[in-house]
């Protein structure tokens, strides 16, 4: 049986040539850069953009602004806990694995469960009962508000262990604040998934996790 804690895909990162480009136009400095594509299509920074970058970077958000225009798409399967802290922070958008749609499709196991300490003992009883709701709200002849009611109360004693998988758009800037304000958080799932994910992108200690 295969337990899971986190877990975090990268789709894509995208923008990078338009941030840098218009990182010079404040002052009109576009034949002072030295980025470009390699023979595979690669966009390649420059060391001279690079460290422009970086000056921008550490005098303050309104500097870096570039950074807002650097795209990135991920997944990450979290528990329900970890998704209300994620909520407190600015994102474009998310499409999240519904609980509304597909809770009552099946039954619960405890893989669908963050692994933790004496998680079988704890979870047990809880999946019993979200089992036993799911095969009654899957029985013939309920009214629609019958099935509702099954569904709310499915949904109260679902534990916040619970994974969930959502897809998220955001940029290079939000995930420099979550990186600061989350690498020392007392919870494994940020100081170490998270932000450990974030130092894996491209140019993230160049330009996320760069330090004064």
């Amino acid at each position: 049986m295969e337990l899971m804690i986190m877990k975090i895909k990268t789709f894509e990162v995208a923008g990078l040539y338009s941030a840098i480009h218009g990182m010079r136009n404040p002052l009109n400095s576009w034949s002072k850069s030295d980025s470009g594509f390699d023979s595979e299509g690669n966009f390649i920074i420059g060391e001279k953009d690079i460290k422009l970058a970086q000056r921008l970077i550490l005098a303050g958000t309104e500097h870096g602004k570039f950074m807002r225009q650097i795209y990135i798409s991920f997944d990450v399967t979290a528990p329900l806990y970890w998704w209300s802290e994620f909520d407190t922070y600015h994102y474009n958008t998310k499409n999240s694995c519904s609980t509304m749609h597909k809770l009552m499709s099946r039954h619960v196991e405890l893989t669908d469960f963050e692994d933790f300490k004496n998680k079988e003992e704890l979870l047990r009883p809880v999946i019993v009962q979200l089992n036993k709701l799911v095969d009654e709200y899957n029985k013939e002849g309920l009214t629609q508000e019958q099935k509702n009611e099954l569904l709310v109360c499915a949904k109260s004693i679902l534990p916040c262990s619970y994974l969930q998988k959502r897809t998220v758009s955001s940029n290079y800037q939000e995930l420099r604040n979550m990186y600061f304000q989350r690498r020392n958080h007392r919870l494994t799932l940020w100081k170490v998934d998270f932000c450990n994910w974030i130092n894996s992108l491209p140019y993230a200690q160049e330009f996320i996790t760069i330090e004064k």
